[in-house]
């Protein structure tokens, strides 16, 4: 999309957005189940668903493509009901569109902790669920880790907390926020530390109680501690001035989509696999995960802080580019994705396919549905999976989506 109509699609489409409510609570589930069955260079590294429908396109709307233009909101959605975008009240939290419990925490940067999911004694992980956003993404030899952010809440215990990536340096500096990891390869520490200055904190540089523990790689392994980060960060003299990060769009009203998803399959390899399941009871999407790297046995997932299984409200795929420099060393491409790659969203027991965008190295990924408007999440928090552009994704049977991971 040239740069003048992308600016006259903002111009038109967000001046209906400019009046926006306050979202206390999540939404009350309309669906029901029938059944609970169902190149590096010598010196650097390269940056190298059985339910009944319940909407069809009308036929006035385009036709869906992957990436198209659209310039007018549809008559069924409620622009006083959308929050966000580029017009977050002060005291909502624009990673979620939900009041903070404290909103001295938006006058922060966000705490990004890289955390680890193998070897499976790392389970439970500690403090996922309070995370806004938890970035999920394929590591080699058939694994996955992620990385929480912090910004609405804090998590007295996060981790176990695991070495770097240098798709890392990139979220960080999207969300704008401050990273905790272990040590990593040097390479890459050298791309984090670059990119990111002192807002890239290792678990050797600083001592308990903002980082606890002494070794990644063992147990009682390595915690991280997001408010002592924040204080940790002020003590230093570390930029904490409360950051933009516009781009997200809230509605506590589901998706118009005809294709339900109350499961969701995310597979690595023969051992690593994790699931979603829908709850309408809450609305929400709660982790599974394979028990002793056995895929046929799946058991919940729980905070180790709470004792409760993880939930979000959101599920997002992104498709990217994968560069793989050796089996456990790889790059994804997420900056300056201009004009869009594949992206498919799940709220509410229902997916939409869409695309996501990141037009800007300081602002967070932009989502947008079928139409080519901004993808209007469910207020609260969100899962995030990249997954290699060659991933192949599809309904098993009705409901029922799989993703099985490949590279690129």
């Amino acid at each position: 999309m040239a740069l003048s109509r992308l600016v006259h699609f903002w111009a038109v489409v967000f001046p209906l957005l400019i009046t926006c409510c306050r979202l206390n609570s999540q939404i009350t589930p309309t669906v029901v189940l029938e059944s609970n069955s169902l190149a590096m260079t010598e010196d650097k590294l390269v940056r190298v668903q059985s339910l009944s429908p319940t909407w069809t396109p009308q036929p006035t709307q385009p036709t869906p493509t992957l990436f198209p233009t659209q310039t007018s909101l549809p008559a069924s959605v409620d622009s006083s009901e959308v929050i966000g975008f580029y017009n977050f009240p002060e005291d909502i939290n624009p990673l979620t569109g939900l009041p903070p419990a404290n909103t001295y925490n938006l006058e922060r940067r966000p705490v990004m902790v890289k955390v680890s999911n193998y070897p499976p004694s790392v389970r439970p992980q500690a403090g996922l669920s309070f995370a806004d956003i938890v970035f999920e993404y394929y590591i080699g030899n058939g694994e996955n880790r992620f990385l929480a952010t912090f910004y609405g809440q804090d998590a007295a215990k996060a981790g176990s907390v695991r070495s770097g990536r240098l798709v890392d340096s990139q979220l960080v500096s999207m969300y704008q926020g401050i990273l905790v990891y272990g040590s990593a390869d040097p390479r890459v520490d050298e791309v984090i530390e670059t990119q990111l200055g002192e807002r890239a904190i290792s678990h050797l540089e600083v001592p308990c109680p903002v980082i606890c523990g002494g070794e990644t790689h063992s147990e009682p392994w390595v915690y991280a501690n997001s408010l002592e980060v924040t204080r940790y960060a002020i003590r230093h003299n570390i930029d904490n001035r409360r950051p933009v990060l516009n781009g997200m769009l809230f509605n506590k009203q589901p998706p118009n989509s005809d294709q339900f998803a109350v499961r969701i399959g995310i597979e690595y390899s023969s051992f690593d696999r994790g699931e979603w399941h829908y709850n309408p009871a809450s609305g929400l999407y709660e982790r599974w995960v394979e028990e002793k790297l056995d895929k046929r046995n799946m058991v919940p997932l729980t905070d180790q802080l709470t004792g409760a299984q993880l939930a979000v409200a959101n599920v997002i795929i992104l498709f990217a580019e994968y560069t793989e420099y050796n089996p456990t060393l790889h790059d994804i491409a997420i900056w300056d994705v201009i004009n869009g790659q594949r992206a498919v969203f799940f709220r509410d027991g229902v997916m939409v396919s869409g695309s996501w965008r990141a037009a800007d190295h300081e602002k967070p990924i932009q989502f947008f549905n079928q139409y080519g408007l901004p993808y209007l999440l469910k207020p609260g928090n969100t899962w995030i999976v990249i997954a290699g552009l060659n991933s192949d994704f599809s309904q098993t049977t009705p409901g029922v989506w799989e993703l099985y991971f490949n590279l690129p």
